[in-house]
């Protein structure tokens, strides 16, 4: 799309404590879906938008981006890996703290750990014709419904400055910023965007939103909505993990890398990268 963000800010960084075992060799952003690491579905869909580089924010297991990204590259669009050390600053405090990447222009944010394909187009579109100073992307319904959204205006996220206003909008984790928005965040601390986002209500600064329904999105916070969501999107053959001769598998999950070991009996398992299956299991990540 022309005039779009050059530059997207994707969230790496989290611990993925949710997911766990799934995460404990990767970060979640790297988990497989649909044949390749969740990250690269994000930037698939903001390559579509016209993004020309990334910027990813890591911590948990950082290292293992070096292995997917050895190039510093993704379909040749850079790719620059921000470190934070020693703790995750969170979403406001990893902007600020990439801010030099980030240029000077507006940039998109993108949370690493949703699968969407909602139409960004529009998205921008609005935040360009809104002169907002951010634009959340939101849906109404399929996630926690957690923000105040009237007539273009975020009123409230989380019910804590409008607790008479039920909250509507599920925020996806996708929004649009300009890079004024980066001198309100408090320099070098850890700090999510909600409270600057509550201060910007305050002062009646604009901060909008848009409501996309269309496509779809999934926040991937679970074994349920990994699971879910893996089979929506459907899996490759595992081609690169080795399955025991015998071995029996019903709506399993294996990653390249994993192995199951001869006449196992495997029911709504994952097996992760490096890791071994054997007997007979239900429910059970290895």
């Amino acid at each position: 799309m022309s005039n779009a963000p050059r530059t997207a800010f994707v969230l790496g960084a989290g611990l993925g404590t949710r997911l766990r075992p799934l995460t404990a060799r990767r970060p979640k952003p790297l988990i497989p879906v649909g044949g390749k690491p969740l990250i690269c579905h994000a930037m698939d869909h903001l390559l579509a938008l016209g993004v020309e580089r990334f910027v990813v924010n890591t911590h948990w297991c950082a290292e293992r981006y070096a292995d997917f990204f050895s190039r510093g590259t993704y379909k040749s669009a850079p790719v620059v890996f921000i470190h934070e050390m020693p703790e995750v600053l969170e979403t406001a405090g990893g902007i600020w703290n990439a801010r030099a990447h980030l240029g000077d222009g507006p940039f998109v944010v993108y949370n690493g750990d949703i699968l969407s394909d909602v139409p960004l187009e529009r998205a921008w579109a609005h935040h360009t014709a809104s002169g907002n100073e951010v634009t959340l992307v939101l849906r109404s319904h399929g996630g926690n419904q957690n923000v105040a959204f009237d007539a273009g205006r975020v009123l409230d996220l989380r019910r804590e400055l409008r607790p008479d206003i039920v909250p509507g909008h599920v925020f996806t984790g996708i929004y649009f910023v300009e890079p004024s928005f980066i001198a309100r965040i408090p320099a070098g601390i850890k700090m999510s965007v909600v409270p600057i986002f509550h201060t910007m209500i305050r002062e009646g600064a604009k901060l909008g939103g848009i409501v996309l329904d269309e496509g779809d999105w999934r926040d991937l916070g679970t074994r349920e909505e990994y699971l879910s969501a893996c089979a929506a999107i459907g899996e490759p053959p595992t081609s690169d993990a080795q399955i025991g001769e015998g071995a029996v598998l019903c709506d399993c999950i294996i990653w390249p890398g994993g192995e199951v070991a001869p006449r196992a009996r495997l029911t709504r398992c994952i097996v992760t990268d490096g890791a071994r299956a054997e007997g007979e299991w239900t429910d059970k990540d290895f």
